[in-house]
Parts: C-alpha cells; sequence; structure tokens
C-alpha cells in the first residue's frame, strides 16, 4: 500500500517527506535535495505574504516554480530535472495526491555529449600525478572500470586476493556485479588494507559503533557493522556522526577527494582535456 498522509506519523510537511523517503530507502543525498526543492517551493510561493500548504497549491504554481529556476536562476537541465522529481514526489508520494496535469509538464532533455576519453598515454600521465591511497583508488577505477561511489564502497570482505575477483554491491539500479581485480593492484591493496586494520582496532579500542551498513545503521546490525569483513577498504582519516541516528562512526573516504585530486593532477599533467573521475571510467571502456 501507497503510504499517505493517513498513516505517516509527522505533523510537519518536511518530516512527512523525510519519512517517505526513508521508508521507500533512498540514498541520504536525495533526502537532502529533495527537502531542499519542496523547503524552496513553499517559500517561494509563501514570499511577502502567509504560506500556502502544497496541497493547496497545483499546476499553475509547479509551473511557475519551475519556470523561475529557468527563467530568473538559469539552472541547468539536471538541477531542474531535480527539482521536478522533487515536486512530483511530494504530490504522489506524500500528498497522495493525484496528477492530472502532469502530461502538461514536460522534462526538459539534455543534449547528448561526447565523454571525455584518455588515452593510455594520457591516463600514465594523469596516474603519476597522484598519490598515496588517492592513486591507488585512481588506479583501481580505471583499472576495474568503476564508479567512484562503487570504489568508496568497497568493504573488506568485497575483495578477494585468491580468485582476483572484487564484488560491487549495490551498483546502479542496486544491483551486485563482481569485476577483476588486476593483479598488478593486489599488493597495493593489501597495504591499504593494513592501513585500514588500523584505523578499525582504533575504533574498536575508542568504542566508536562502527560502519553504516547499506541499509543503514540499526540496533539489529551494530553489531555486524563493528566486524572487521564490513569495515571500508578506504575509511575517513575522522570519525563522525550519522545524521539518522546521531551516533559515532567511520564513513569511507570523503567523496570530493578524488574528484579535486583528479583535476590537480590533470592540470600537472598538462593534459587539455575536461578531465573528471568519470573519465578514468570512460577510460577503461
Amino acid at each position: 500500500m501507497k503510504p499517505d498522509s493517513r498513516v505517516l506519523r509527522s505533523d510537519r510537511l518536511l518530516d512527512q517527506v523525510r519519512e517517505v523517503i526513508r521508508y521507500k530507502h533512498y540514498s541520504a543525498r536525495t533526502e537532502q535535495a529533495y527537502v531542499y526543492w519542496v523547503r524552496l517551493f513553499v517559500r517561494w510561493h509563501g514570499r511577502g505574504g502567509e504560506m500556502r500548504h502544497p496541497r493547496d497549491m497545483g499546476k499553475t504554481e509547479v509551473k511557475s516554480f519551475l519556470s523561475m529556476l529557468v527563467n530568473q536562476r538559469q539552472v541547468a537541465v539536471s538541477t531542474h530535472n531535480q527539482a521536478m522529481s522533487a515536486l512530483l514526489f511530494l504530490y504522489q508520494e506524500v500528498l497522495n495526491m493525484p496528477l492530472p496535469w502532469l502530461d502538461d509538464i514536460q522534462r526538459p532533455i539534455r543534449a547528448p555529449r561526447v565523454p571525455c576519453v584518455l588515452t593510455a598515454s594520457e591516463v600514465e600521465a594523469l596516474l603519476a600525478e597522484l598519490h598515496g591511497e588517492l592513486a591507488l583508488l585512481a588506479r583501481l577505477l580505471y583499472g576495474c572500470g568503476m564508479r567512484l561511489s562503487e570504489g568508496l564502497s568497497l568493504r573488506v570482505c568485497d575483495l578477494d586476493f585468491e580468485s582476483l575477483v572484487i564484488t560491487v554491491r549495490l551498483a546502479k539500479g542496486g544491483k551486485d556485479r563482481t569485476v577483476m581485480l588486476p593483479r598488478t593492484l593486489a599488493k597495493g591493496l593489501r597495504v591499504q588494507l593494513k592501513v585500514a586494520r588500523e584505523r578499525w582496532e582504533c575504533d574498536r579500542h575508542e568504542g566508536v559503533i562502527g560502519t553504516a551498513a547499506p541499509e543503514g545503521t540499526t540496533t539489529r546490525n551494530a553489531e555486524s557493522n563493528q566486524q572487521w569483513a564490513k569495515f571500508w577498504v578506504f575509511p575517513a582519516a575522522g570519525v563522525s556522526i550519522d545524521p539518522g541516528t546521531r551516533v559515532k562512526w567511520r564513513s569511507h573516504m570523503y567523496a570530493e577527494r578524488l574528484p579535486r585530486a583528479i583535476k590537480m593532477a590533470a592540470a600537472l599533467a598538462r593534459i587539455n582535456k575536461p578531465v573528471t573521475v568519470h573519465s578514468l571510467r570512460h577510460s577503461f571502456a
């Protein structure tokens, strides 16, 4: 049964949005983005007067808000689509309201772009400018064709050195898959696991709850999250506070570290292409 306002525990609109998002197991980043757009939608229509509940608004208000994003804020196509998805989620999933006017709102179409593909010599020059665990992670993404999020989410139990196989959990579409573990990276990964082991042992000594499981940190799997097999291959240098449970835990490496290092490395290697982390995946393909 689709959750609606009759079964939601929260009274406040934004809390209801969060409740349905978590019920559907959406990511924390999706929750943050959707809450932002719903809040902005309500406040923008309430500027200079009394705020109205989205239940009292509809097609006209949604179209005017999306038009403002394009004409005044000049947002990108992807941002426009994200805002539209957030509002559709609000009306369909949270407020459980029919949208007969949905077909009248057209999504902007992003023009196709040619991906940035590096030559073998350019990849070699780029990787030569990276050092430490960032270099290892970049080589892993290139050698296995993984996405950045997939590389960061690797756990100790996902590495099979005997069979030279890496299991990628919850990849695009929520599916698991396996990729080959390059022999040239096996030694570097074993060294990285020693670094990760030191941080894991430090967490056990200091009583850190562990790491977040793919389903989220819960009482049921809290003990499992403290196992060495479930620890990150690329753990963060410090611990943080889980935004959902407000408990101390250790996340994986900060996601922006490698993209920033890639940009700097591309400049040092004098590669005159719009290089990003995803360029490694395209170059692998």
